[in-house]
């Protein structure tokens, strides 16, 4: 979500029994929409809805991010984050819910830790603290982190102060296992705001020691657009990680970038591409096996209904990227766009938004939010020819005015796909298409999808 002014973690795989899909609530049909306005397509289904809870339910308090640790879920929200018990898909019920305003809160986790993006700027690091003007120096924007050892009972336990804030984080592995970091992306300097001066061509890297996160600090501030970049780029919106691969995709506003991230607190750009048709490089996924990467371009910055037939299928849209990692120097190549197949109306804002892997040993499937366009499952097998094989779509938040509502992020794990709905809470999906049942067999102890995780090879 673009805004005036101005995520990694732990994985471990283990097989289970594949179980019996079981259909509840509205079967799949292509096309068929229940009465209260869901649609549904391709073998997905909608298993429940949590309507966001009564502190964080303003239609001001956007949900935002999810990321997952064991049985839980947390949710992002623009004033503070929400502890899910997913145990139980069919009946998601809300743990605890913490106040903590600042914009964005885009949240990773690691073991007990939750990290927490502050945008807008603060009259100091607690969570009562009251908004100030981005003109005021001693305002903190930045990096909240919260111990969330007991789920019902979160804790804080420090801040972080980033140069412009932190729209997004990432989290990323130390390789000492004593240490992890956190890529802190933000953008749109001005002279105007003292905490967030031009050229702001960086990011922020804060160092954690696992043994005291309480003393987490800014380590490293790396320029990546030593030379300015694309105009329109000032600073990056979104990092994604394989640290299994040593490799990050940028996302940077009118660049994308791969990264080497061999030392995690001193990235290096090894590629950048840029994109006529891109108006806002957003985010990014690689596919497993790392030959392929998926960017997004969040047009509009998610306000504006882009989803119509005037806008087209090349604006807004995905771009998938051939990664050639073989040479001394690996570059991007371009493959094909694909972009939401079903027009939405004018008040439906609509555009690429966050997503990921299906894990499917040795294929290709993504899942997608788009706003109020819905979710996607998309068979990128073909990186030439990437297909919609399944969606949910609620509808128009509302039918009179274009508003900011639908699915924010959505993500698989542990056999469901949840999405973090703007406006309606969290929605939880079930695909029942054949060609992902093996995806179930696949369990995560924990899930940033910022932070990429490998997939077994193929049985």
């Amino acid at each position: 979500m673009v805004r005036g002014r101005g995520r990694g973690g732990r994985v471990r795989w283990g097989a289970v029994g594949a179980g019996v899909l079981v259909a509840v609530g509205l079967l799949a049909v292509p096309g068929a929409r229940a009465a209260d306005g869901v649609s549904t397509g391709g073998g997905v289904v909608h298993l429940a809805n949590l309507p966001k809870p009564e502190g964080l339910h303003s239609d001001a308090a956007y949900n935002s991010d999810l990321a997952f640790t064991g049985d839980y879920a947390v949710g992002g929200n623009y004033d503070g984050f929400v502890v899910y018990d997913i145990s139980d898909p069919e009946d998601p019920q809300v743990v605890s819910e913490v106040l903590c305003p600042g914009g964005q809160g885009d949240v990773s986790v690691s073991g007990d830790l939750l990290y927490f993006s502050v945008d807008y700027p603060r009259a100091g690091t607690e969570c009562g603290a009251a908004s100030v003007p981005t003109t005021d120096p001693e305002g903190f924007e930045g990096i909240r982190i919260f111990d969330i050892s007991d789920k019902a009972n979160p804790q804080y336990v420090a801040a972080v102060a980033t140069d412009c804030g932190s729209h997004t984080n990432t989290l990323v592995p130390g390789k000492d296992g004593e240490h992890e970091y956190v890529y802190v992306s933000s953008y749109s300097p001005s002279e105007r705001f003292p905490n967030c001066l031009p050229p702001h061509d960086k990011i922020s890297i804060i160092e954690v020691p696992l043994a005291d996160p309480a003393a987490a600090a800014v380590v490293n501030r790396p320029e990546l657009f030593p030379d300015g970049g694309h105009r329109r780029t000032t600073g990056c919106h979104d990092i994604t990680v394989y640290p299994e691969r040593d490799i990050a995709a940028a996302a940077c506003l009118g660049d994308g970038l791969l990264l080497d991230t061999s030392d995690p607190a001193d990235p290096r750009v090894v590629d950048r591409v840029q994109d006529p048709n891109f108006a806002f490089w957003h985010s990014a996924t690689f596919t497993n096996d790392a030959r392929n990467v998926v960017f997004t371009d969040e047009l509009g910055g998610g306000a504006a209904a882009t989803c119509t037939e005037e806008i087209g299928p090349e604006r807004g849209a995905d771009a998938v990227y051939s990664l050639d990692l073989g040479g001394a120097s690996p570059e991007l190549g371009f493959r094909s766009y694909y972009k939401l197949p079903r027009h939405q109306t004018e008040t439906e804002n609509c555009v690429a938004h966050n997503g990921s892997l299906i894990p499917v040993p040795g294929q290709d499937f993504f899942v997608q939010s788009w706003y109020q366009g819905g979710v996607s499952v998309i068979d990128l097998t073909d990186p030439d020819r990437p297909v919609e094989i399944g969606h949910f779509d609620r509808g128009p938040w509302k039918t009179d005015t274009l508003s900011t509502a639908g699915s924010w992020s959505a993500y698989y794990y542990r056999g469901h796909v949840y999405s973090s709905d703007i406006q309606r809470g969290l929605d939880v999906l079930k695909l029942t298409d054949p060609r992902l049942s093996e995806a179930e067999n696949v369990r995560m102890d924990e899930f940033n999808p910022q932070s990429q995780p490998s997939f077994p090879s193929p049985r």
